[in-house]
């Protein structure tokens, strides 16, 4: 059986590259502040308090689209690091600009695939959180295999994890929901805290205050639309 180091080079990832437009906003910010607070992709192991500078907390997010929610949980909480990982250049930008105007210090970038970073630089249990909100289900049936949230992704994961870490994952499409609480709950590792939660049976939880609600979310929940938010904790 593969460890979570020794796991296959993938032949189907969970994104697809597409070219997108970046504004003349975004660019500027990318040019001039990735190299601050961007870390190149490198085949070895990362000194998380070495790209930070300090000694604090250290929250994983994957797939931040274009940066607002993290933005916005990065400046709510100074006293923690956030290290965000994003393979598309307009949300690289978007997020960057956000740092520049924001005046934010506790984040930092790395563009490139979030499976080959966990594998090459991500130290074991050097995480003290981790945050994937609303990754691309992949609705049609067909290409449910390039879902992000599946078994070895997740065992990747934990083991990147301290004990005590969490997991919070959330997503608007329930059939995803479902499979997300179907595999978190078979990771050996990881224990779900909505079973502290009397009276809910569900496995998931209410949305965590940290976790700001986006303009999109708030549009679907007036709409009718529900979000299924899950946090699991490492042993």
């Amino acid at each position: 059986m593969n460890t979570p180091e020794q796991l296959p080079r993938r032949s189907i990832r969970s994104f697809v590259l597409r070219q997108g437009r970046v504004s003349a906003a975004q660019q500027r910010a990318h040019d001039a502040l990735l190299p601050r607070f961007g870390i190149p992709f490198a085949p070895g192991p990362l000194s998380l308090e070495a790209a930070f500078g300090r000694k604090a907390p250290k929250i994983l997010e994957i797939g931040f689209g274009m940066g607002e929610t993290t933005a916005r949980i990065a400046a709510a909480n100074p006293d923690k690091d956030y290290l965000g990982i994003e393979v598309h250049t307009p949300g690289v930008g978007s997020l960057l600009k956000e740092i520049g105007e924001k005046g934010l210090t506790n984040i930092r970038i790395i563009q490139h695939d979030a499976v080959e970073v966990l594998q090459a630089m991500i130290e074991p249990e050097s995480l003290d959180g981790v945050h994937i909100f609303f990754p691309d289900p992949w609705p049609k049936k067909r290409h449910h295999k390039r879902r992000l949230l599946q078994s070895p992704l997740i065992a990747l994961l934990a083991s990147r994890m301290r004990p005590g870490a969490y997991l919070h994952t959330a997503t608007d499409w329930e059939e995803y929901a479902a499979q997300m609480l179907q595999v978190l709950t078979a990771e050996p590792t990881l224990v779900n805290t909505a079973a502290n939660t009397p009276g809910d049976p569900s496995g998931y939880v209410p949305r965590p205050d940290y976790r700001p609600q986006t303009k999109f979310e708030t549009r679907g929940l007036k709409l009718g639309h529900r979000v299924w938010d899950l946090v699991f904790r490492k042993r």
